[in-house]
């Protein structure tokens, strides 16, 4: 399988890398694998002719798009850069991969749901999304269906993985620091390890997968939650304090509950 991959400096991006180098997969699997990783800098999702220059060049079978501008309160004051690479940028991958004749997987966030509800959300359920990268992403999932109307479009929630920027290595720094962190206690989702939604997206590409697909870790917590278990397991002293998110507020609106369906 020849895959190219958008994002690759990312946290799930160096995960799906490493699938390809750690060498536990089927020798079968392996035999036929090549990746191409461009970095963002050689293949700037707002460039459409580089986009199709890379696309072209490797001819890839799938095409991976985690690359994204995620800074969910930055893109509120930068609507205009969060669209042109959350969505633009994905346009330009969906329309050089129909003209290649490769698959797309994009990955999405639970973000394109305003949190309203009290269940899981389904893949069926309407998009509504309460900020400004939350409606990137769920333009972006629009315009690609029609783009690519096989695409695989993978939503995932809460990423956290090893030697990047997420909520686990945030926690563990300001617990160094601080005898007493207050964290949210009324937003609830599903944190995702990033080398297992690494390996499930493979999967997926594997099994020829299309249209929406909900891709998570499974359980749900609060952040507040989540934060006490990383101090239980870290051995650290540091007291957890739930807090509201009035209480805490945020340039972005998150969803009170975010929590995907399998």
């Amino acid at each position: 399988m020849l895959v190219t991959l958008f994002g690759a400096s990312g946290l799930l991006g160096h995960d799906i890398v490493r699938q390809f180098t750690i060498g536990d997969r089927p020798a079968a699997d392996q035999s036929n694998d090549n990746l191409t990783a461009p970095s963002s800098k050689d293949a700037d999702l707002r460039d459409r002719q580089r986009i199709r220059d890379v696309i072209r060049a490797s001819r890839p079978d799938w095409i991976i798009l985690s690359a994204a501008y995620t800074d969910v309160d930055g893109c509120e004051s930068n609507r205009d850069l969060a669209f042109a690479v959350n969505c633009d940028g994905a346009v330009n991958v969906a329309e050089a991969a129909r003209d290649a004749g490769s698959r797309l997987l994009f990955v999405s966030t639970d973000y394109v749901f305003d949190g309203s509800k009290r269940s899981p959300y389904e893949t069926t359920d309407a998009r509504n999304p309460a900020s400004v990268y939350g409606e990137s992403k769920a333009r972006a999932e629009e315009r690609l269906l029609t783009i690519l109307p096989e695409v695989c479009i993978a939503r995932t929630s809460w990423l956290f993985g090893h030697g990047g920027k997420c909520f686990p290595a945030t926690i563990l720094k300001l617990a160094s620091t601080r005898p007493e962190l207050s964290v949210v206690n009324d937003q609830r989702g599903s944190p995702t390890f990033t080398p297992d939604l690494a390996s499930a997206l493979l999967q997926l590409c594997r099994a020829s997968a299309h249209g929406i697909v909900h891709v998570t870790n499974s359980g749900n917590c609060t952040w507040y939650d989540f934060a006490k278990e990383i101090i239980r397991e870290s051995g650290l002293a540091t007291v957890v304090k739930p807090v509201t998110t009035a209480e805490f507020p945020r340039p972005a609106r998150r969803p009170a509950y975010s929590v995907l369906s399998p």
